[in-house]
């Protein structure tokens, strides 16, 4: 089951890193576009070159339309691929000032709660993820300006959330045994080094 759910974290974590990587693509070129077209509308470059600023401009250069939509549903579906990998390495930031100075075997029953507590509200984050892909997918809401499906971005991070609801719930339980037994199961220390 490790094995299963490391690789499952990790495969989620390379997707939201492509995507990732698109969504940057997609807006520099976007942004590039944008700064070549206010180039070429400028009065400096057309009273200097006013046959290149009209060449610029009839090029179509501009920025991509509805750009913002494609990265405002990306990045949500991004950060539940990201959120598998962070949980089971322990990646989430941790505030220890007084947790610090506690007994190791209070350290983990909190560690334990607190990881019941998030898959918890992981479960439920996911829950709710499905009700507004439902309601999106009945309602037929599309974005403004591409047209698209809105339950499309809700279903890609309703999956991203299932996956990381499962790894969640998987820490838990994990978390759980360390605290009663008092071996090491999850390979995160508890909180982000810093």
């Amino acid at each position: 089951m490790p094995n299963l759910v490391d690789r499952l974290a990790r495969g989620m974590a390379v997707l939201g890193g492509l995507i990732l990587t698109i969504l940057v693509i997609l807006v520099f070129v976007s942004v590039l576009g944008r700064g070549l077209n206010t180039f070429g509308n400028s009065d400096w470059l057309n009273g200097i070159a006013g046959g290149f600023a009209e060449w610029l401009i009839g090029t179509g250069v501009g920025p991509i339309e509805g750009d913002f939509e494609v990265v405002e549903s990306g990045i949500a579906f991004v950060i539940f691929c990201f959120l598998p990998i962070c949980q089971l390495y322990g990646g989430h930031a941790a505030v220890d000032v007084f947790t610090s100075l506690m007994p190791k075997g209070v350290n983990s029953f909190l560690q334990a709660l607190w990881e019941v507590v998030l898959a918890g509200i992981l479960i439920l984050i996911t829950v709710q993820l499905f009700e507004g892909t439902m309601d999106k997918y009945k309602n037929g809401q599309t974005s403004f300006l591409l047209q698209y499906p809105v339950w499309w971005a809700y279903a890609a991070s309703f999956v991203a959330a299932v996956a990381t609801s499962l790894v969640g719930v998987y820490c838990a339980v994990a978390r759980v045994i360390e605290a009663v037994s008092g071996r090491a199961i999850l390979p995160g220390s508890g909180g982000a080094v810093h």
